[in-house]
């Protein structure tokens, strides 16, 4: 949102000690009313120039800032005369009417492979069951896979607290590190079976041994196709990687692709960082491969996100990358 300062409002100019000299009529009735007790009324106007103002990066402001908050953007608003007095509630009502938060952030990327849809389309046919346009038969089966890389095995130099009335866990800041394993895991995206192993570190070996571990038993091991869905990370990655596993198991079909936003097994990972790594508080490192090999009952993720979706949503950022800087 912009908005220019309309005409019935004349920014306070500042003197060379930092002070204002003069003010706005809008400041000068504000400072009227607040001296009667009044309650002040604060024109439409206003309130576009502020949510404009909490859409702005901060150093387009002329702040050292990365960020906003309530009171930054309160005391912007004086500072620039646009009111003499305003609390950081009403400024509160009006960003969460336009559910507007400056002081939160969240990370992205822009797609950089221009054939992103073309590579990412199969795999979210696959993920509706579809190959090519066909439906995938019975013995057809989808993998994701990935791997978590430095899980670290942290040994609290306290006990944990459990949590009591009025009082959460209590986990002891300081450690004793205790190693670090790589989690290699693979998910069986409509059987909900995940397949997991710790290794050292990552790399071609360690890639070869979770694909022969879920390979080599049933019902894969006869399975017509077996699809595996990997990101491009150099342990498989491309044409080699492909042929590498076709050469051990013929029935492997391998569709990396450079999105690990698309790869289910990522959803996997997230669960056990909060429900297993969180906090970190691990005896050794058998502890923390005993619980990350826990195993209980699931059921398949609900994807609903399809190649129509994705097709909309890179011509959304297509138009942000294409649109002019303001």
């Amino acid at each position: 949102m912009t908005s220019s300062p309309p005409a019935w409002i004349r920014l306070a100019r500042s003197s060379a000690s930092g002070g204002s000299d003069s003010l706005s009529p809008v400041c000068l009735a504000l400072r009227h009313s607040l001296a009667a007790g009044v309650k002040p009324a604060f024109p439409p106007s206003l309130v576009v120039q502020v949510k404009a103002l909490a859409c702005e990066l901060p150093h387009r402001l002329g702040l050292p800032l990365s960020r906003l908050s309530i009171e930054e953007i309160r005391q912007h608003v004086i500072a620039q005369g646009l009111v003499a007095e305003i609390s950081g509630a009403t400024l509160w009502r009006w960003l969460s009417s336009d559910a507007l938060r400056p002081w939160q952030h969240r990370s992205w990327i822009f797609p950089r492979d221009p054939n992103f849809a073309a590579k990412a389309g199969p795999v979210l046919d696959l993920y509706h069951r579809v190959w090519e346009g066909a439906p995938l038969g019975v013995d057809d089966f989808v993998i994701s896979a990935d791997e978590k890389t430095s899980i670290q095995a942290r040994r609290r130099k306290q006990p944990t607290l459990p949590p009591a009335p009025n009082r959460p866990t209590r986990v002891e800041h300081e450690y004793f590190r205790g190693g670090a394993w790589a989690y290699l895991a693979a998910w069986d995206v409509h059987r909900a079976k995940v397949f997991g192993r710790c290794e050292y570190k990552t790399g071609i070996a360690p890639v070869d041994r979770l694909v022969s571990e879920v390979m080599s038993q049933e019902p894969y091991k006869s399975a017509r196709r077996v699809f595996w869905i990997m990101d491009n990370c150099s342990a498989h990655r491309g044409q080699k990687a492909a042929d590498r596993f076709r050469v051990q198991w013929p029935n492997v079909i391998h569709t990396p692709t450079h999105a690990s936003w698309l790869n289910q097994v990522e959803i996997y990972f997230s669960i056990v960082q909060r429900k297993v790594l969180t906090p970190n508080d691990f005896s050794s490192l058998a502890d923390l491969e005993q619980r990350l090999r826990y195993e209980r009952t699931a059921s398949p993720f609900k994807w609903t996100f399809t190649r129509s979706d994705l097709h909309v949503l890179l011509a959304k950022i297509n138009a942000k990358r294409l649109a002019p800087a303001a």
